[in-house]
């Protein structure tokens, strides 16, 4: 359903279901009752300014009736977020998709307490690209390739490769192993995975395979820092994913016993600290391929970036 006011700020209206019925008379009082105790004359404010609209774009009153509409949109207020210390690099651009190297920490949409500091939202304002939305994701923690669509009348025949697993993708992420010489020929992880929005983990659950991931080691070179003052090998992988569930290349890694480092979800869940920024997640969205569907070329965009932990 397309929204009746535009982007603003870089960030899109917000839409609301209004109840068919209950006990409130009007649109304003069930706001009032939702939001009251947060900014009750603020609520007011934005009836009286027409901040608050119909499907059709026609402003809501103090006297709309609450079963008049089913949706109405308005504006958040954005709270006061300090800029993350990390910057987007575009590494390419032109009228139909921008790929950027998107900074570990930065995430991709606005959520929770990153609302202008999404790449998405820093990306509309300093581009000047109101219509501009994801093709596809990568986690907050993640760093590397990311695809934006910028016109909606092809945005949908990009979206569809990723749906039809057209594009390949390629990962390097940095472990900890005891022992390099399981990993001489590469490994291919299959399982099933479910993740429950009520709970931050993935979990790996008997059934049919839904997730597969190819694994290859690079190079492997040793360090001191083993994690208990014994030495140990710091490995870089090639990963490249067939498919696409959340957090699969960290637990498909910390499930090979090499968890990628720095990551405080798997194999073991961390207590939540503010973010280290000397210690970014040790995982790379190195690249990413297909062929273009309005050009028929076959296309590839690789990441700048190098991992900060790779072996020499």
């Amino acid at each position: 359903m397309k929204s009746p006011l535009p982007v603003r700020d870089g960030v899109n209206a917000t839409r609301l279901r209004l109840p068919e019925e209950g006990p409130w008379a009007t649109a304003l009082d069930y706001m009032l009752h939702r939001w009251g105790h947060i900014d009750p004359e603020g609520i007011y404010q934005r009836f009286d300014d027409g901040e608050i609209v119909a499907a059709d774009g026609s402003p809501l009153d103090r006297r709309t009736a609450l079963d008049e509409h089913t949706f109405i949109w308005y504006y958040r207020t954005l709270p006061t977020e300090e800029r993350l210390p990390v910057e987007l690099s575009v590494l390419h651009r032109d009228e139909h998709i921008v790929v950027v190297d998107k900074p570990h920490f930065l995430p991709t949409t606005p959520g929770g307490t990153y609302i202008q500091e999404s790449a998405l939202v820093r990306l509309r304002n300093e581009l000047d690209l109101p219509d501009l939305v994801p093709i596809h994701r990568l986690d907050r923690m993640t760093a590397g390739v990311l695809l934006f669509a910028v016109n909606p009348e092809t945005r949908g025949k990009y979206q569809v490769l990723f749906e039809r697993r057209k594009v390949q993708k390629e990962y390097e992420c940095v472990s900890l192993v005891s022992d390099a010489q399981r990993f001489e020929a590469p490994v291919t992880v299959r399982n099933r995975m479910v993740k429950s929005r009520d709970y931050l983990l993935a979990e790996v659950v008997e059934g049919e395979p839904n997730a597969e991931t190819r694994v290859e080691l690079v190079r492997a070179a040793t360090t001191n820092d083993g994690g208990d003052g014994r030495p140990a090998l710091k490995a870089l992988f090639r990963l490249e994913p067939h498919t696409g569930k959340t957090h699969q290349l960290r637990v498909h890694m910390a499930g090979l016993g090499a968890g990628i480092l720095n990551d405080p979800f798997y194999p073991v869940l961390l207590d939540k600290a503010p973010d280290d920024y000397t210690r970014p997640l040790q995982l790379l969205a190195r690249a990413i391929r297909f062929r273009d569907p309005l050009t028929g070329r076959e296309t590839e965009f690789r990441s700048r970036l190098e991992l900060k932990e790779t072996p020499a």
